[in-house]
Parts: C-alpha cells; structure tokens; sequence
C-alpha cells in the first residue's frame, strides 16, 4: 500500500512540474515562449529602441523561425542606450550574458574584455558580406570582423529638380569628377533665377567640418595619424582646398560670404536650399526625407565629386549587431544576425529603422514596401555604397576644429584674409588639436 501511494505521489509532482514550468515569455513580453521543445535552439538578443522598433523587431524573428524551425529567439529590450549597456554589463559580468547584443560605435570597448566573437570563420559561410557595402564592413573590423552594421548614413548632395527643370538645364550625374562637377555649376549658372546660386558653400558651415573632411579624404590626406599623434595635412594642401572655394565664390557658383553666412546649415529651418538659395545642397543621407518633406519640389540625391576614384565617401553606423563569444550557440546566433542584416524578409518589417541599411539585399526588401522618397535613398546608397572606406580618425577636440575652422573660413570668405594666410592659420590649429 506504501509503494503505491508513494508512486501516486510521484506522478502528481512529476505533472505539476510540467504545467509549471510550460508558457515562459520573453522579458520583453514580445519573444517566443522560452518553454518550447527542449530540442529548440534558444537565442537571446538584447538592444534598446522604442515600442516601434520591438515590434518591428519581433516580426523578423516571426519570419526568421517561420524558417528555421528548431531555433527560438527571445528579446531582452531596454529604453536607452544606458540602461541596456548597464543590464548588459551586468549580465556579462555574470556570466550570463545575451546571445546577440546591439551596440553602437562603443562596441572596440568590449572586444578588450573578450565579449564579440570573431566573425571571420563565418565570413562566406553562414554570414553573407558579399551583399554589405565595404565601408560597414571595415568599420567593423579591427584586425578581425567583430561587428555587422545595421544601417549607415552617407555624406551626399541633395539637389532641386523642380528648380533645375523650370530653368531648362540638364539634371546632374549621380557621380562625377571634381572637373565634371565644376564644369556642370558653371554650365547652369547662366540659367537660373536671380538670387538663386547653383551650390550651397559646403566648404565649412557653423555646423560642422565635414566638407573639409571630405575633400581631405579625396585627396588622400589623414587629417589626424593615431599611430604618430599629428596631422598630415600640410599648408600647401590647406590652400588648395580654400582656393577651391575660393574659385567657386568668385564665378558664382556658391553665394556671397554674406549670404552662405545667413545659414547654419544644420537642418531644414536653416537650410539655403529648402530656402530657395540654391539649387545643390550637402546632407547625410538620412536627412533626406527631413528634406523633402519640408518643400513641395522633387529633391534628388547625388554623391560628391570625386567619390568614386578614391572611395572617399565614408558610412557613419548607426548601430552593429555583434554576438557573445561565450554563447553556447554560436552558429544559432550567426545564422539570426545573418538574417537580420541581409534578408528581404527582415528589410521588409525593419525598414530604416537601424539606419539605413549596408546590405544592397536587405535594402531590397525594404524597398519593396517603402516610400519614394526612401527609395531615392536606398538607390544612393546601393551606388555610392562601393565608394565608401572606413572612417579616418578624428583630431581630438572635434567641437573646437569646427568652430575655430568656421572662423577661418569666414575671414577668407569675407575678403579679410588671403588663402594663403588661411592656410597657414588652418595648418597651426591641425597641428595644435594634434598635439591635445
């Protein structure tokens, strides 16, 4: 009588564990139920956004175990970009850290403590880089591939059809020459109206130096070596850029000192172009639909002269997708983040949610379900995307290089400096913010 009711006992305990322990949700309350087979793959992934960006998020993982049926994915999302590294730091320190973790331009940080796991092996295998522009992919890597990028912006001109087709000239090339591009502001200026000017003088603006960076990385120039602590950037090559402007300010092309002057240049409410200024304008890629929604005319956008001979045009991440070297499924979590950066499907519920993305496939699928106006952007990026290389260290102190630069730009644009001074000016601040 003892041993029978001794195994009575046994199998309720046995079928209470059972129901106990089915139905577990992800943190989230988005995931997959953890308590599926026990011959389930799971893979947790962990990354900030909002309320829009889980449940785009989940639909990817819909789609990506619709298709690999014996892998779950749970995901663990916080608010910010501080409360998910201060989780994430303190489940690393653990030992129990996520499969898949999102992380921005932080992410050399953790590849000192061992956290992302080396990508090479996978490369051409279960991770696709063929698809993803060549930028991203070498601002991941740091001697080896440790981070996949979501999505990029790129540097770019933004140009007024509607303007440019009113005054009967030809519409610009998507990529020319620095010779091509002098010859087509030239060609057009006859024909616009008074007071609209065929460039925006990008040269240097209040609200940054990028023009100068860019011309710099054209002319195979590092404005700041990491390695020496000093600028390689000489007063010869600081004149030949302010005697660029200088050349497109004297015919024209550009508007007077006092005009440009009137203008940050930081978004649409100070923009000289969405001001009827100009016809050419710069922006990063994601500003423009900002853009477009701010005027009536059809806006275009092209690259920068002279990007595709020397690949000078860079993608800035926005976010990179990097997995735990201590995962206990590492082949699991490289298949997901595959799937995540270079499937249509992903592109499809994604969107630009990550920025835009590197992967002309993933880009795809996006571009099947979005709007003109991102499209004309996906169609930048799938061309200037092979113009792109990594990111050139930056001079310490970036915010007293833009302004201080702003200021000598100005002098030689209002006529108070020569070039040749500038540059000499130009050239002392490089060497200085070196030396910081």
């Amino acid at each position: 009588m003892k041993k029978i009711v001794l195994v009575m006992l046994v199998i309720m305990m046995s079928a209470a564990m059972v129901f106990a322990g089915g139905g577990g949700q992800s943190s989230s309350g988005f995931g997959a139920a953890t308590g599926s087979s026990p011959s389930n793959i799971v893979l947790r992934w962990a990354f900030w956004g909002s309320e829009a960006r889980v449940k785009a998020s989940q639909a990817a993982i819909d789609a990506f175990q619709a298709a690999n049926p014996g892998i779950v994915v749970n995901i663990e999302v916080s608010g910010g970009t501080g409360d998910h590294f201060n989780k994430v730091d303190t489940q690393l320190a653990g030992g129990n850290g996520p499969d898949i973790i999102q992380m921005g331009g932080n992410y050399p940080d953790y590849i000192a403590k061992g956290v992302p796991l080396n990508l090479d092996p996978y490369k051409g295998g279960l991770l696709d880089v063929s698809t993803i522009d060549t930028g991203a992919i070498a601002a991941g890597t740091i001697g080896h591939l440790y981070a996949v990028s979501t999505g990029a912006t790129i540097p770019a001109l933004i140009y007024n059809k509607t303007l440019l087709e009113k005054a009967g000239v030809a519409l610009p090339k998507v990529t020319m020459t620095w010779e091509e591009f002098r010859a087509y502001l030239a060609s057009i200026k006859p024909r616009l109206p008074a007071g609209v000017y065929p460039l925006e003088d990008f040269g240097s603006t209040a609200s940054g130096s990028t023009g100068f960076g860019y011309w710099l990385r054209w002319n195979g120039t590092p404005i700041y070596d990491d390695v020496s602590g000093t600028t390689k950037v000489t007063v010869a090559e600081a004149k030949k850029f302010l005697d660029l402007f200088k050349d497109y300010r004297d015919n024209g092309f550009v508007p007077p000192a006092d005009i440009s002057a009137g203008y940050a240049e930081t978004n649409v409410d100070s923009s000289s172009l969405i001001a009827g200024k100009v016809a050419i304008g710069f922006i990063v890629s994601n500003q423009f639909g900002n853009y477009q929604s701010a005027t009536t005319d059809v806006l275009e956008i092209i690259e920068l002269p002279g990007a595709a001979a020397t690949k000078a045009l860079w993608p800035q991440l926005s976010q990179v997708y990097t997995i735990n070297s201590a995962s206990k499924n590492l082949e699991a979590a490289v298949k997901f983040v595959n799937f995540l950066v270079n499937s249509p499907e992903a592109g499809k519920v994604i969107g630009n949610d990550r920025g835009i993305s590197s992967s002309s496939t993933f880009r795809q699928g996006a571009s099947a379900v979005a709007s003109d106006t991102d499209k004309k952007v996906f169609a930048y990026h799938d061309v200037a995307g092979s113009h792109t290389s990594p990111e050139t260290p930056h001079l310490p102190n970036d915010t007293e290089l833009n302004s201080t630069l702003n200021l000598i730009y100005q002098r030689v644009a209002f006529g108070q400096a020569t070039t040749a001074a500038g540059a000499q000016e130009l050239y002392a601040l490089l060497v200085r913010l070196a030396k910081k």
